[in-house]
This record gives C-alpha cells, structure tokens and sequence, in this order.
C-alpha cells in the first residue's frame, strides 16, 4: 500500500478532511455522491503514479457541513478557494458522478489551474428521454445492486456499510447529495451552455452496463466540449474507478500523457 496521510483543511472556516498519498503530477480526485472516507484500492492505484488529493466535500465524510452550502454553485466556489489554499500550481483532475459535475462547475467558472480532465460518468445535465436513475428511492442495497454490473462488488460495498460509523456517513453523504441535487435533479440547466469554457484535454469515462446514469450522457458531454473524448468500458456499472481500475488508470494516463505530463 502507497504511503498515505489524513489531513484537515480549514478554508474560510469550513473544516474538509483530505486523504493525501503518492508521488508524481499532482491528481486532484472528486469523489461522488458515495464520498471517500477511507483510502481505498483505487486510491492506491493512482497513488503509484501521482501525487493524490482527495478531500471529502463539505457535508460528505468527516468534513464540516457549513450553513452556506445550499447547491453546486456553492460547491464549485468552495473548491476555487481550495485550490488557492493549495500549493500554487496547476494540477490534473478527475471527477466520478456526482464529483464530475462539480468538476465542470469549478472548470466552466475558472480553468486556469486545471491540466486535463476525466470524468467518470458525470450528472450535470439533461439528456432527453434519458432520465438518471433516482437513487433516493432505493434501499441501500438496490443502490449497491444497481451500481456494479458485478455482483461480487456490490456485496462487498454492502458488507462496508455495515462497519463501525459507515452507515452515520452514508446517510449523510445521502443527505447532502439531495441538498446539492434534489431540484432539478441531478442537473443544472445552464451547465451545458457553459461547457465549451473547458479548454484542457478531457476524457469521459462510462461503463456501458451504467444503471444509473445512462451512456447517452457520455456522447452528449463530448459534445459539448471541444475535443472531448469518450471512453466506455464494457461489463462495468456505474464506478469504472473502483470495476475495472486498471482500464480506468490507464484511460486517465493516457489522457494526462495527452497533455504533455
């Protein structure tokens, strides 16, 4: 296992807690609406080739959850004075899901400290007559089911829940996801308007067998920003970072090493 710390932030008085491992261009890491509470092989696997960031959002994990945080617009600012908190410089991205969008969110309002982008199945916006699943109707294990196409995976994340404190976190991991994305669902109208501001390399990455946020949205994301690419990953679910890491690593490589890393 890459050596790896814990550490807190404070920005502006909003407390996050940051999992920091690995050496090598520096990977910024947006968790999604499951947050990153515990290091995990994943994280371990890009911790051998960058220098890996991954705080939990305020209201997700171990982070404070502040009274200002009302939507992903609050968010995305949030992030803009995280990376000014950071060491200066520019840094690689990678968002999952919910962390996608708010990827493009911080991206779309100030691109200058981003050097390519991957995204794992993003919301973000609106695909006609292709709705995303609601997950806030199922059971936690209808939404472990529904996230892998393997099965072995979903089990495995059900019997994690079931730790010591898990389930405090995923309720309020849940509880905040339906704070920053209950109306509209999922979506923010005008992100798609803004999306051609994105001006650094960026792959989407989508597994075909995704139960909840359909493939159709990879197509229409490349669409909406120059030069995007897309990258599906047959037989995996909703998190290609956790079911197929290899190809998932190797896809975001490859992008990065695009941009001249």
């Amino acid at each position: 296992m890459v050596e790896h710390r814990s550490e807190t932030l404070d920005i502006r008085g909003c407390r996050v807690e940051m999992l920091r491992g690995g050496a090598g261009p520096r990977l910024l890491f947006l968790h999604g609406a499951g947050g990153a509470a515990d290091w995990a092989p994943y994280m371990d696997r890009l911790a051998e080739r960058f220098e890996l960031m991954v705080p939990s959002h305020p209201g997700f994990g171990r982070s404070d959850t502040p009274d200002w945080l009302d939507g992903m617009s609050d968010l995305a600012f949030f992030y803009l004075d995280l990376l000014d908190a950071l060491d200066p410089g520019s840094l690689h991205v990678v968002g999952t899901s919910l962390g996608g969008w708010l990827a493009c969110e911080i991206a779309v309002r100030d691109i200058r400290r981003f050097r390519s982008l991957a995204l794992a199945a993003p919301v973000g916006i609106s695909v006609p007559g292709a709705p995303v699943a609601d997950i806030f109707l199922w059971k936690p294990e209808e939404r472990a089911r529904n996230t892998f196409h393997d099965q072995d995976l979903a089990a495995r994340q059900l019997a994690a829940m079931r730790a010591a404190g898990a389930a405090d976190i995923a309720l309020k991991n849940l509880f905040t996801t339906a704070k920053l994305s209950w109306s509209p669902r999922f979506c923010n109208p005008d992100l798609a308007k803004w999306l051609h501001r994105i001006t650094v390399p960026t792959l989407f990455v989508w597994g075909a067998d995704d139960r909840i946020v359909p493939p159709a949205y990879g197509d229409a994301f490349r669409r909406l920003i120059p030069g995007a690419r897309l990258r599906l990953i047959q037989a995996c679910g909703h998190q290609p970072h956790v079911e197929k890491t290899d190809e998932f690593l190797d896809a975001v490589s490859a992008n990065i090493e695009g941009d001249g890393t």
